[in-house]
């Protein structure tokens, strides 16, 4: 039996070093440990692949928790039979459970499908934050940095894009596309 260990955060942005601390101090080899930094709600990631490329019967992958497989109901359930159909055992360390037994892949199912649930939950309240937000009027995105009036001014001087882009610091595409939002309103 070999240990194999499986990390996933969901954006580039994030760190997977608490996973891999934890994997490691499970008795995973780090060259054992197989890392994607994507979202979850997909199986087409590499390094899902390769793990699953690598494992063997007999084999035990070890995972953080059972959301970072993956958040789907319906790839996790699948991914599981894949795995169990190799001969191969998943353990979610976090969460105390395995794929080993019936009553394992049970729960597994089962938490997965509530891990999804609360997925859909929290997507459902961020987009009504979202359009309340909207409502009251708040603003989303990157606030404007390029001061619009020195521009005109500079603009109405006579100066041409290319000096005002170079004396603003901006690109002479955004100065053309500034003056034509000027022109158009």
């Amino acid at each position: 039996m070999r240990l194999f260990g499986y990390a996933r955060v969901s954006t580039s942005q994030q760190s997977l070093s608490i996973q891999v601390k934890a994997l490691k101090e499970a008795g995973v080899k780090a060259s054992r440990i197989y890392t994607d930094k994507m979202s979850g709600s997909h199986v087409d990631r590499d390094g899902l692949h390769l793990l699953r490329i690598k494992v063997e019967e007999g084999d035990v992958i070890l995972v953080k928790k059972l959301d970072r497989l993956g958040r789907d109901t319906a790839d996790m359930i699948q991914l599981i039979k894949e795995f169990d159909d190799m001969g191969v055992a998943i353990r979610f360390l976090d969460d105390g459970i395995s794929t080993e037994g019936t009553m394992g892949k049970m729960v597994v199912t089962i938490l997965s499908a509530v891990a999804q649930a609360e997925r859909q939950r929290i997507l459902e309240r961020t987009n009504e934050g979202r359009v309340e937000a909207k409502a009251k009027g708040v603003k989303f995105g990157r606030k404007r940095t390029i001061d619009r009036k020195q521009l005109q001014a500079l603009h109405e001087k006579g100066m041409g894009a290319t000096d005002i882009a170079r004396k603003m610091s901006i690109g002479r595409s955004t100065v053309y596309k500034l003056l034509n939002e000027k022109f158009s309103d």
